[in-house]
């Protein structure tokens, strides 16, 4: 999902980074390092709900929300 994978065009970088730089202002308490070994929706929501202590169908409607933002710029994040 955020993290780099080899081979990937200047573009595909340079999205996921602005990506990132969006879901760290969303939820601040995100690193670098938990982004990039983030690969999932899933791992996203699970982190997202551990590191703020709100329940599971919360944090899966925060995200669902920011990614619903997100896609109007790349669809990929859905993978």
């Amino acid at each position: 999902m955020f993290g780099f994978q080899g081979g990937e065009s200047a573009d595909t970088v340079g999205r996921k980074k602005g990506y990132m730089k969006d879901a760290q202002h969303q939820w601040r308490f995100l690193t670098n390092y938990d982004l990039s070994s983030i690969k999932t929706e899933g791992q996203l929501c699970s982190m997202v709900k551990t590191r703020s202590g709100i329940s599971e169908e919360q944090a899966k409607r925060d995200v669902d929300a920011w990614m619903e933002g997100q896609a109007i710029l790349s669809p990929f994040l859905h993978l």
